[in-house]
């Protein structure tokens, strides 16, 4: 937590830091069809803006203990042509959080999910995909990536976001074994 990361957020969050107590929780089952009914939501709302939709995150992962806050990620041609989703999305009740260099997050009134919003094709949408599906099938990262958050959440952060900044080291290392996997997946 530093004065210039303070400033990087205070930048790009509407409505500023908030301070909350970051839970992690046993995997909840209910989970994958809470993500499902919410992505037929977006879809609904935002027609063919979307290009795609993804259940991302701890809570897409069965059997990873997580913060009780769905991550969804909505790919969209343009993520600069705001009116072709955000309205949509907050006339269905969502609420935009975050709006930065090629990224937009919006989030229920509720906090409970969290949209994140980005171009095709990028590094962070490879990110979170191949995070989600190697964290699926490796155990031992899981294991190691659940300690991870359960240590972190035991501290108290000012801002959400200097909890997840602190997940990174973690997220580096396992995100480079998940790498190879996909390739070499691909390479098959």
């Amino acid at each position: 937590m530093s004065e210039a990361r303070d400033a990087e957020l205070d930048a790009v969050l509407i409505g500023g830091r908030e301070h909350r107590e970051i839970v992690v929780v046993e995997y909840d089952e209910a989970w994958p069809a809470q993500a499902k009914a919410l992505i037929d939501s977006i879809r609904a709302a935002v027609g063919p803006v979307a290009l795609a939709v993804h259940h991302i995150g701890s809570t897409s992962v069965p059997g990873l203990a997580a913060k009780p806050i769905l991550d969804l990620l909505l790919v969209v041609a343009d993520v600069t042509a705001e009116d072709g989703y955000v309205g949509p999305l907050e006339q269905a009740g969502w609420v935009l959080r975050v709006r930065e260099e090629g990224h937009r997050l919006l989030r229920t009134p509720a906090r409970d999910v969290h949209l994140h919003v980005l171009p095709p094709a990028t590094a962070a949408e490879a990110d979170y995909l191949d995070l989600r599906d190697w964290l699926r099938v490796n155990a031992d990262d899981r294991a190691l990536y659940a300690r991870t958050k359960r240590d972190l959440a035991a501290r108290d952060w000012t801002d959400m976001n200097y909890y997840a900044d602190a997940k990174t080291p973690v997220i580096a290392e396992v995100l480079g074994r998940a790498r190879a996997w996909r390739q070499a997946a691909s390479a098959t």
